[in-house]
């Protein structure tokens, strides 16, 4: 009789990015159909937030199976609710496309408003339905009370201008609104009498509380945002955009090379690795497909383009399964000099 093999452990860093967040839930929807895995833990951010604990809820729900039912309904209940927003594609938009909302009145006017009225006086009732969404699917209570994966949720404290991280007996609707909150579009979100804006200002998402906290010393990280752009940004809109996307890797990349300083410790002092993490670090990602979309993208929920994502995301880590699975355990498989140092 043949023994079923060992799943091998992973961890996951998910990045935020709007409804490029789609992307992920293809990534995550192919990693959850591959019995050889075993997530243990996840760090998200922003969208990323939202993919981790819908993930994690339907983990506790009804196992792997449960997890991929529950991303693709909370991705179903997104794009019906975006049926309902003023800011959709023009005609223009589909014509200059690919996805974009940059010639939509209605986004150019609420894109004005964001850069010259507080979200406090556009939105005073601070309604959010995509709390509301995420407090009707997740059972919170019973995702506080599992043990696994372990979860970490980034915000960024406005106060201090620190990372806080949100661990499982902290996670609630507000936490993961909190880890998603734009300050130019929604009000803080207070929490304990704190005030807290979106994740990605301070960790994108944050990798320390995997390498600290979670067994696993395979580290996925699933990343939206391109790091390197060939062109030169010379529109406004585009400089801007760029800019963001500098802004929201930047932690990422800090944290890369403190793990890889950290690496490069263990191995010149020949400390006890049992003591001293040797993290082996991996990157799925599709910046080919992804950066010719555009930023305005990240807003447009129509379900044709969430599953368009979706299908990016499973083939990129169809491909990565692919090439690298039979590295996991071994070695990392990241480009690590060329991509973030």
């Amino acid at each position: 009789m043949q023994l079923r093999q060992k799943a091998k452990t992973i961890e996951l860093a998910l990045q935020g990015g709007g409804a490029h967040g789609a992307f992920t839930w293809g990534v995550l929807d192919r990693l959850l159909e591959d019995a050889r895995l075993d997530i243990v833990g996840i760090s998200g951010t922003s969208a990323g937030a939202m993919n981790a604990v819908v993930l994690a809820d339907g983990l506790c729900r009804d196992g792997s199976a449960g997890a991929r039912e529950a991303l693709q309904t909370f991705w179903r209940a997104v794009s019906r609710q975006a049926q309902f927003s003023p800011v959709g594609q023009s005609p223009l938009d589909i014509l200059f496309g690919p996805w974009s909302q940059g010639a939509n009145p209605a986004h150019l006017m609420v894109d004005l408003w964001s850069r010259m009225m507080s979200p406090y006086a556009m939105n005073p009732l601070n309604l959010n339905p995509l709390r509301d969404l995420l407090a009707a699917q997740i059972d919170f209570e019973r995702l506080r009370s599992s043990e696994l994966p372990k979860l970490f949720i980034t915000a960024t404290n406005v106060r201090t201008g620190k990372p806080k991280v949100f661990r499982r007996a902290d996670l609630s609707a507000d936490a993961i609104m909190a880890s998603a909150c734009l300050p130019l579009v929604f009000q803080a979100v207070e929490i304990d009498g704190e005030a807290y804006w979106d994740g990605g200002y301070m960790g994108n998402p944050s990798l320390f509380p995997l390498v600290d906290e979670s067994d696993a010393r395979d580290l996925i990280i699933v990343q939206i945002d391109p790091i390197r752009q060939q062109a030169v940004p010379r529109t406004a809109r585009d400089i801007l955009e760029r800019l963001n996307e500098i802004t929201f890797n930047a932690s990422l990349i800090s944290d890369v090379r403190a793990i890889t300083m950290l690496k490069k410790l263990i191995e010149v002092e020949d400390l006890d690795r049992k003591r001293y993490k040797d993290m082996r670090l991996h990157r799925i990602h599709a910046e080919q497909e992804l950066e010719p979309l555009g930023a305005t993208s990240k807003l447009s929920a129509q379900w044709r383009f969430l599953k368009k994502l979706h299908d990016i995301g499973w083939q990129a880590t169809d491909a990565w399964l692919e090439t690298n699975f039979c590295h996991l355990g071994r070695r990392t498989t990241v480009d690590i000099a060329a991509v973030y140092l």
